[in-house]
């Protein structure tokens, strides 16, 4: 970490680059009317994967509140949910094309210890493929309106009539974003490439310690690492898992692992420095909006 030295600065700010590409596939999938700027989105998505990486909420409260930003500019609240829940959707089906890239490029290494290994990645891509599958079928199924209906087993109807008309227009909305084929096209397109891109991230760090790898062997490890911490979703940021992924997939490319651990903690670095400022930007937001609304309810009882 000491010879990474001031290079955790550069590195830290190269994610802004992926970070912009899941920002505009995210943007694509609202309805040209009504979306809001390229900043504006680069600004929530910023925000959403702040809370996903440093706070316990499982990889998913990020989305929730990416969808609540996204309706506080304007969006509807139907509308919002349903392009967070493809936005989601889209990112799990490229992120496994991603990995699958990498799976074929550690195949083509020819050692047995990485024939074995990419097996059995194999295998949990498979897995991985058919629960994306049953995620989309759900979501052309009201899923919304079947877990209403759960709920309403649960809690008094009284208590959830509210949201049934709600779900309904949720489901509504899914469906017709991905009837919108093009833009769903190119939001796979842009959110693939911001995976690829991530890769300049690992041949940044892998130069400045002395142990350059290739970009391919670089967009390996990448691609390796980041589906080792995607299946540890409900793992806090992916404490330790995203460790032992870069430990093993690096020694597979002959990258020793002190280094490749470094590599990992280069990764938490850059998830404090830009994570941290997101976070405060969300408080100060929700904040502000917790105050205007107590300043109008002043002003309408004085």
């Amino acid at each position: 970490m000491l010879a990474l030295g001031w290079w955790l600065a550069p590195i830290t700010l190269y994610h802004l680059l992926p970070l912009y590409f899941d920002a505009a596939s995210w943007r694509e999938l609202f309805p040209a009317a009504n979306r809001p700027g390229r900043l504006s989105f680069l600004w929530m998505r910023w925000i959403r994967e702040s809370v996903s990486t440093l706070l316990p909420v499982a990889g998913v409260g990020g989305d929730v509140v990416g969808a609540r930003l996204a309706h506080q500019r304007g969006v509807s609240g139907a509308q919002a949910t349903a392009s967070m829940v493809v936005d989601v959707t889209v990112g799990s089906a490229t992120q496994l094309v991603f990995v699958l890239v990498g799976v074929g490029l550690l195949t083509a290494g020819k050692t047995h210890d990485a024939a074995a290994t990419a097996w059995g990645l194999t295998i949990g891509v498979a897995i991985f493929a058919a629960a994306i599958g049953i995620f989309v079928r759900l979501q052309h199924n009201s899923m919304f309106a079947i877990l209403i209906g759960w709920a309403n087993r649960l809690a008094p109807k009284s208590w959830m009539s509210n949201f049934t008309g709600r779900a309904e227009a949720i489901d509504e909305a899914i469906v017709a974003t991905y009837r919108r084929r093009l833009p769903l096209s190119y939001s796979s397109l842009l959110r693939l490439t911001g995976w690829a891109i991530g890769t300049g991230e690992v041949w940044m760090a892998t130069r400045v310690l002395g142990h350059p790898l290739s970009l391919i062997d670089s967009f390996t490890l990448e691609s390796l690492s980041s589906g080792v911490r995607g299946a540890a979703f409900m793992v806090p940021g992916a404490l330790g898992a995203q460790e032992s992924g870069m430990v093993l997939f690096g020694a597979l490319l002959g990258l020793p692992a002190d280094l490749s651990l470094a590599v990992s903690l280069a990764k938490r670095v850059r998830e404090l420095a830009l994570g941290l400022p997101g976070l405060a930007a969300w408080q100060w937001v929700e904040g502000r909006r917790l105050f205007d609304r107590r300043t109008d309810e002043a002003n309408l009882t004085s």
